[in-house]
């Protein structure tokens, strides 16, 4: 079964499939799941990323999502969304994305950005039936370097360390999930 831009369902609930107007009233009871890509986000102004690709490459960056004194207040979020649809298009499917999920925040301003950034996220997801996870700062610092609460230059040094030459600490802390993500499943394991 596949939605209505031919993508297979993959964690197939009633409400997916309403939503795909595939809804006949009858259990769903097959599922086709084709691997996609996957993708790693440090939600903020200067954005990290990383994604593995359907074939296994490794992909990282960061996307600038500062605005310009011109630019309304919603442009950096037109922008991301923008962003997503046309790292899906080329790079994807993408099959889930995984974000740190930030609880506190040094500043009104980056609790703001991350606030947005995030209801864009969730919100592209859901309406793209594309998987989503957040996984918490310790966690992610935990897996990385060995300690929970580990400063920037661990990161960084512990992704080098790894095989990798992040740009930033924004960089560094997406190939951290991205690793995470491709070592757990998900946090399965």
């Amino acid at each position: 079964m596949t939605d209505v831009t031919d993508r297979p369902l993959i964690g197939v609930t009633r409400a997916h499939v309403r939503a795909s107007g595939s809804d006949n009233g009858e259990p769903v009871t097959s599922v086709t799941i084709r691997h996609g890509a996957v993708l790693a986000l440090d939600l903020g102004t200067s954005a990290g990323w990383a994604l593995r690709s359907p074939d296994g490459h490794i992909s990282t960056g960061t996307v600038s999502l500062k605005h310009t004194r011109y630019d309304g207040g919603g442009m950096r979020y037109l922008r991301f969304r923008r962003w997503l649809e046309q790292l899906d298009l080329d790079a994807g499917p993408i099959e889930a994305i995984y974000f740190e999920e930030v609880r506190r925040h040094a500043g009104t301003d980056a609790a703001h950005v991350y606030g947005g950034l995030l209801g864009i996220l969730t919100a592209w997801c859901e309406e793209t039936l594309v998987a989503y996870q957040g996984v918490p700062v310790g966690t992610i610092k935990r897996f990385i370097t060995g300690k929970g609460n580990a400063d920037k230059a661990a990161v960084i040094a512990a992704v080098q360390a790894k095989g990798f030459a992040p740009a930033d600490d924004n960089e560094a802390d997406a190939i951290a999930i991205l690793l995470w993500a491709i070592e757990t499943r998900g946090g399965v394991r």
